[in-house]
């Protein structure tokens, strides 16, 4: 068996995971996330409830799911295509960005149906946490000179940026009085996303460089001790 091939198994339980996560976002775009139950998502994807249960603890984390399910490894592959000339930061802060850029039609209608629900919105911020591993390992890819602990670091600042992006914008959103429930967010999402990680441009740009201070160290100039 060639290494890093799926077996059947997992291939079988990958199915499974994108059947229900299918089935959850047709189901709450045709109904309305509320009038959706775990039993519907189940039955629509020719599983039993105790199988639902195995991928997911709630209707949102299979609807955010459909959503959100390639956006590490579209972020890691991303980076990793970048020429080599491009800077780590730009390299990092196009890839996120990217993410929230024109995601087509569907995409955009499952985006508008999470505004409208607080736990669908709160469900899928907290995916974001989802890039920092691919992101980590695409940064010591990119970077292969750069330690680990670095990398998880720089990722999990990215991630951390992201979410407080993603919850300014969603927090924003103005009630449509003609529509009660449903919220329209206001400004531009990629937009809010850039500037969020502007400022860990230079951190990144100094770890690949090799250039900025070392884990346990500051910037700050050592004291030279007392004799």
């Amino acid at each position: 068996m060639t290494a890093g091939r799926p077996t059947l198994r997992e291939r079988k339980k990958q199915a499974t995971r994108e059947a229900l996560q299918a089935a959850a976002l047709r189901l709450a775009l045709e109904r309305g996330p509320e009038n959706v139950r775990v039993d519907d998502i189940a039955e629509a994807a020719g599983v039993s409830p105790r199988t639902y249960n195995n991928y997911f603890s709630s209707r949102e984390q299979a609807i955010i799911a459909a959503v959100t399910a390639e956006r590490a490894s579209h972020v890691a592959a991303a980076v990793l295509g970048r020429p080599a000339g491009v800077s780590l930061a730009d390299a990092v802060v196009d890839a996120v960005v990217g993410q929230y850029t024109d995601p087509g039609d569907h995409a955009r209608d499952a985006l508008l149906m999470i505004t409208s629900s607080s736990a669908l919105r709160a469900c899928y911020v907290d995916t974001v946490t989802a890039i920092e591993g691919p992101l980590a390992e695409a940064i010591t890819g990119r970077c292969p000179a750069m330690d680990r602990l670095t990398a998880q670091v720089l990722s999990g600042s990215v991630g951390a940026a992201a979410r407080v992006a993603l919850r300014q914008w969603l927090q924003s959103a103005n009630v449509t009085p003609s529509m009660p429930g449903f919220v329209v967010p206001s400004g531009s999402l990629p937009d809010l996303v850039r500037t969020a990680l502007l400022p860990l441009a230079p951190a990144l740009d100094a770890a690949a460089t090799g250039s900025g201070p070392g884990p346990g160290e500051t910037t700050e100039p050592r004291r030279r001790p007392r004799v």
